[in-house]
């Protein structure tokens, strides 16, 4: 895989490419002239290993939710997987997406060649099961796979990634399943803007937007001003989300900045925007997701919906 990409020509040119993007004008009309909310997905993970799709469903929907993660992993018999995706389909639970974590930047070479694999085959398997996406991050630079390095900012490290995805959906050809990047506080995609510009830069349609805002609020700034910074992701990726994650953050009163994600409720988003913003999306899962105990998921989700009612959501059965 060559490099046919210049990165300092993309943050150049970033703002243009970005206002000049094919979908901004639907979605911007859409907002605009749309009166009616669409139903929120909520969803998060089912604790338990499932086999059989109906005790999944029943799992899935006592937890009120209307979207789940992949209850199989690559390399399951097609059987099971395709059972999976019927009864989804027939009660209403979105798959949401395929998790491939791990490093595809790795500097180890046969690493890297086996990160890159398993995220074919978690491509492979959105495709087959009816999820929305496969997610990863983009990869770090160094021998922790989500480690902060300055070599994820290199000047190689954008047409690495360009490579990289490009390389992984072509071995794919989904039709109906995207890939997608999960932002990072210190890898890129870092910001909608960075986003913008991987999307542009990859130019495959199967190419798409994983929002984690929370992940992307790294300054006492967009903290404190979390809803407008929430508005400018919707306004800026919205044509191109597949899936959301849904956590919350707080900052400590120590130095220098510290800001500590947690669940829900706990932190400083603004969910009343949070929600309003995804219900102008149709059919896009919002995952709760990195809690420790099922109880605190449950909260959460209470939360959620609590908010959501307050603000005229309506959330999916």
């Amino acid at each position: 895989m060559k490099s046919n990409f210049n990165r300092r020509h993309f943050v150049k040119t970033g703002a243009i490419a970005a206002a000049g993007l094919t979908f901004a004008p639907p979605y911007l009309n859409a907002r605009k002239n749309s009166m009616a909310n669409n139903p929120v997905r909520l969803g998060g993970p089912v604790p338990g290993n499932f086999t059989d799709p109906t005790e999944w469903v029943k799992s899935v929907k006592s937890l009120r939710y209307s979207a789940a993660y992949s209850p199989v992993q690559p390399g399951a018999p097609y059987e099971m997987i395709r059972s999976f995706r019927t009864e989804a389909k027939k009660n209403n639970i979105l798959i949401a997406e395929v998790g491939a974590w791990s490093n595809t930047l790795d500097p180890n070479e046969l690493k890297r060649k086996e990160a890159i694999q398993k995220n074919i085959d978690a491509l492979q398997l959105a495709e087959e099961i009816g999820a929305s996406c496969c997610v990863n991050i983009s990869g770090a630079r160094g021998e922790i796979w989500d480690g902060p390095y300055p070599g994820n900012y290199a000047k190689d490290t954008f047409d690495l990634i360009v490579e990289t995805v490009r390389h992984i959906i072509d071995r794919v050809k989904p039709v109906s399943a995207f890939y997608t990047l999960e932002p990072m506080p210190y890898m890129l995609p870092d910001s909608p803007d960075t986003y913008l510009e991987l999307i542009k830069a990859v130019d495959r349609k199967q190419f798409a937007a994983h929002l984690d805002p929370v992940n992307m609020i790294s300054s006492p700034q967009k903290y404190y001003n979390n809803a407008a910074f929430l508005k400018e992701c919707f306004a800026k990726l919205g044509p191109f989300i597949k899936s959301i994650h849904a956590k919350d953050i707080t900052i400590l009163p120590k130095l220098t900045v510290h800001l500590e994600e947690c669940r829900p409720g706990l932190g400083s988003v603004d969910y009343a925007v949070f929600l309003q913003e995804t219900s102008k999306l149709k059919d896009i899962p919002f995952m709760l997701e990195h809690i420790d105990k099922q109880e605190d998921y449950k909260l959460a989700a209470d939360y959620v919906l609590d908010v959501g009612e307050k603000v005229g959501i309506v959330f999916a059965d």
